[in-house]
Formats: C-alpha cells, sequence, structure tokens
C-alpha cells in the first residue's frame, strides 16, 4: 500500500491528510477567516505558518486512532500544493514539505492545484475522461484531457468566477466567503433582471457582470435577492454554455464540476439538466473534495509517485501562476482511456 501525506495551504485553507490508493486515512484543516475585505495573502500566510505544526500533528494522530498500526515510516512521501496560488501561502506550505522531506528522508513531490481538483474528482465519482469545469475563487476553465496533457478548452478573460461573487458580496457588505450568501440570497428572489452576458468563442467574462451586478443594486437597494438570482442564473449559463459546446467539440459524454464554486447548488442543477438534454453524464464529488483540501494533493501526489513523478528539492520553488496545461500527465495515457469508455 502506498501512503502520501499531502499538503495544501494555495489560499485561506490550510489542510493536511494521508491518503492510499483505496481510502484516505486521515485529514485535518485549519482556516483563515479575514476580518473585512477578501484574503490578505500575508495574513493567510502568517495564519499557516501559525497552524501547520499542529494540523500536521492532529492529522498524524488522528491516522493513528483510525489504524493502530500506522506509523511515520509507512509514509512513501510528501506532496505540496506548488501553485498556482497566492505566494506568501505557497511559500510557507512548501517549506513545510520540504522540511517533512528531508526529516522523514521520503520523496518530495510538487504538484499542480488545478489538477487535483480534477483527479480528486475523478477518483470520487468513477469519472472516466470527462470534460471538466473547473470553477474556484480566481480560476475558471473548462478542460479535458488529451495527448498526455490537460489541455484548456477555454477559460476567463479576466477574473474567475469565485472573486467575481466574492467581490459583489462584499459590495454587499456581506463576509468571506461570499458565494455561499449569495446563493442564500439568490433563493428568495422573485424577478431576473438582465445583466451582460459575455461568452467569446470558448472563454468567458465576469468582471462586467461583477460591476453591472453592483451598479443594480445600488440603483434598487431593495432588490439585493433579484440581482443576486440575476448575477448567478447569468454567469452559470455562460460556464454551462461553454462546458457544452466542449462537449460537442470533443465527443465526449463526460461532464466533471471541481472547484469550490461546484458546491453551489444551481450551477449542479444546470449542468445536470444540460448533461441530461444531450444523453451525458454529470459528476460532482462531495462537498468536501471541491473546496482545497489536502486530500486532493495526496492523491495527485500519489498518482505522481506510482508514475515515477517526484520532485528534486531544487526544483521545488513555488508557481503562483502554475497552469494546468503546462503539466506533463505521466500517470495516464490514451489507449487506458478508450478502453475504460
Amino acid at each position: 500500500m502506498t501512503l502520501i501525506l499531502g499538503l495544501e495551504g494555495t489560499a485561506w485553507n490550510l489542510s493536511a491528510a494521508l491518503v492510499s490508493e483505496d481510502h484516505v486515512l486521515s485529514e485535518a484543516e485549519s482556516t483563515y477567516r479575514p476580518n473585512y475585505g477578501g484574503i490578505h495573502p500575508r495574513e493567510a500566510a502568517q495564519h499557516h505558518a501559525a497552524e501547520i505544526k499542529d494540523v500536521v500533528s492532529r492529522m498524524l494522530r488522528g491516522a493513528k486512532e483510525n489504524n493502530e498500526q500506522f506509523s511515520l515510516d509507512q509514509i512513501d512521501a510528501v506532496a505540496f500544493s506548488q501553485g498556482p496560488g497566492m505566494g506568501p501561502c505557497l511559500r510557507t506550505v512548501a517549506t513545510a514539505a520540504r522540511a517533512l522531506s528531508l526529516s522523514l528522508k521520503i520523496p518530495l513531490i510538487g504538484v499542480n492545484h488545478c489538477i487535483a481538483h480534477i483527479e480528486v474528482g475523478r477518483w470520487q465519482c468513477g469519472a472516466k475522461d470527462p470534460v471538466v469545469l473547473y470553477v474556484s475563487g480566481a480560476n475558471s476553465q473548462v478542460l479535458s484531457y488529451r495527448a498526455g496533457r490537460y489541455r484548456v478548452l477555454g477559460e476567463t478573460l479576466d477574473i474567475g468566477i469565485g472573486n467575481a461573487l466574492d467581490k459583489f458580496a462584499r459590495h454587499l457588505g456581506l463576509s468571506h466567503p461570499g458565494g455561499p450568501k449569495i446563493e442564500e440570497l439568490a433563493s428568495k428572489a422573485s424577478n431576473y433582471i438582465d445583466m451582460p452576458y459575455i461568452v467569446k468563442g470558448m472563454d468567458f467574462s465576469f468582471s462586467g457582470l461583477a460591476t453591472a451586478a453592483k451598479d443594480a443594486v445600488d440603483a434598487h437597494p431593495d432588490a439585493k435577492a433579484d440581482v443576486c438570482h440575476s448575477f448567478q442564473e447569468t454567469a452559470f449559463a455562460m460556464l454551462t454554455e461553454v462546458t457544452e459546446r466542449a462537449m460537442g467539440h470533443l465527443g465526449k459524454d463526460e461532464v466533471l464540476l471541481a472547484g469550490g464554486v461546484g458546491a453551489n447548488n444551481r450551477l449542479q442543477q444546470m449542468l445536470l439538466t444540460m448533461c441530461e438534454d444531450r444523453g451525458g453524464r454529470f459528476y460532482v464529488p462531495a462537498k468536501k473534495f471541491l473546496g482545497d483540501n489536502g486530500t486532493m494533493i495526496a492523491y495527485l501526489g500519489l498518482l505522481m509517485l506510482n508514475s515515477d513523478n517526484t520532485t528534486p528539492l531544487d526544483q521545488s520553488q513555488v508557481r503562483s501562476n502554475y497552469r494546468p496545461d503546462d503539466v506533463d500527465v505521466t500517470w495516464r495515457n490514451e489507449r487506458t482511456i478508450h478502453r475504460n469508455r
């Protein structure tokens, strides 16, 4: 049994997990919550630095409680988010990962945070070769695997959908994270307000939509619920349209939803309806695997270790803008995909 320790801390959530091929042995986390506004990178990094020893210790205690035979020498490698993410947060967690790798004398594996979201979703849902809609704070992309890499078929031209929701939420005076609070307000709406619908080919844009939503609330302070509803309907329709187009272009019949914004029930409903209309299959993992978590980092680290893909210490520098299509996917191949279809 291969056992990987994973560390995640790209933004506000710090998490550590132990994962094997079959299950999650243990996981612990600590979440930074800003007193006002959005995530402050330096404050988040300070939180991670102060909490990481306790998080790892709690995770190891949990592993011992779940399996009395567990010992540190059973850990085969330590994986960490090499990027993308907030630089100060990435550097803090990478330093801890290097220290664990050196002290335990085990390999170090730097993983791409975006691809970790995808692979934990495939693992949990059993999706074989899906079109992926990856939506988080800073990222909004439609991807699919082809010829050794996850290819980006469409993406945001400005800000991610999560950041757009958070910016609008702050304008409403709502605390971080704003997405769930906007979803709750949207459920109380009675009217739809026209909003800018911006899809350009396979790409989309959210900054103009966020500005229009702010202006609509300023003009109609009593219509907050309607504006929240209209914001969601417009943004999610844009994402669903591009995802459907990607399915058509590639001839694929699976969609996997990944990333923290994927927890939104309305977005899930739109994608499910679209897939059912096309005779396709829609997959979304449990909520705990949608947000940033140590399990996804550990699981991708396991896939990489099993394909002899590790990170030398002198190549373990963090990459704040690490794109998923920069990664050589050594753990998948075309023959496996076609055999599993």
